[in-house]
């Protein structure tokens, strides 16, 4: 399968670690491409970055239908422009939002989200809602560390994050956490074996997800009803 890994903000170091996050989740018969806009925010924090990252990302995502794509991941957690790439697409487009929800719900009874700045809770929270998890989920927490921090201070912003985890861990009785950002992505193993529970990050269940639907019967359409 030609999985196209799209981040929708323009920042290329976080691009190649997320595809290399990608290519280590994904089974032998993927080949993994990662690929993002050039005329998109640095990085995505709230609703204003998501609005201005959607003419790169939409564009980007014809180019890798055109290209071949058979399946395409969008690498930012707020799920930016899933929707409209959904509708209108013939093959598999998961985004890495509601793929880390989904494998959290699948590990637990009840999940906190582990994010970035607070100015991107509203987001992930109409998200959980509109995607009918707000029932499992207890809490969405901000972590106060930027997206592009995640890389420049990477054992300081590994600190704070695990902070944000242990009061989640200790307050929203949960038994799941998802991280909230494609740049945590190489935060889970180590977080999970810290905190003795399931730590989910969206870039590998997404990837997982969508070779999943790929092979399911009925999946490759023609062309999409309605």
């Amino acid at each position: 399968m030609r999985l196209s890994v799209i981040n929708p903000n323009s920042t290329e170091a976080m691009t190649r670690a997320i595809g290399e996050a990608a290519s280590a989740a994904s089974g032998p018969g993927t080949r993994v491409r990662a690929v993002n806009p050039w005329e998109s925010p640095p990085a995505i924090q709230g609703a204003e970055d998501g609005e201005a990252a959607l003419p790169g990302l939409f564009r980007v995502f014809d180019e890798e239908v055109a290209a071949g794509a058979e399946a395409a991941v969008i690498a930012c957690f707020d799920d930016t422009g899933l929707w409209e790439l959904r509708a209108k697409a013939r093959i598999p487009v998961i985004g890495i939002g509601e793929a880390a929800y989904t494998a959290a719900m699948l590990a637990g009874t009840r999940f906190s989200v582990v994010t970035t700045l607070a100015v991107s809770i509203p987001v992930l929270e109409e998200n959980i809602a509109r995607y009918g998890f707000a029932g499992r989920c207890a809490r969405v927490r901000a972590s106060g560390v930027p997206v592009l921090e995640l890389e420049a201070d990477p054992e300081g912003s590994a600190e704070r994050v695990a902070a944000e985890i242990g009061r989640a861990a200790a307050e929203d009785g949960i038994d799941a956490v998802v991280l909230g950002c494609a740049g945590m992505a190489d935060l889970a193993t180590r977080m999970a074996a810290r905190f003795g529970l399931p730590v989910i990050e969206g870039v590998s269940a997404a990837v997982r997800l969508a070779e999943t639907l790929h092979d399911l019967p009925g999946m490759r359409l023609g062309a999409r009803a309605g």
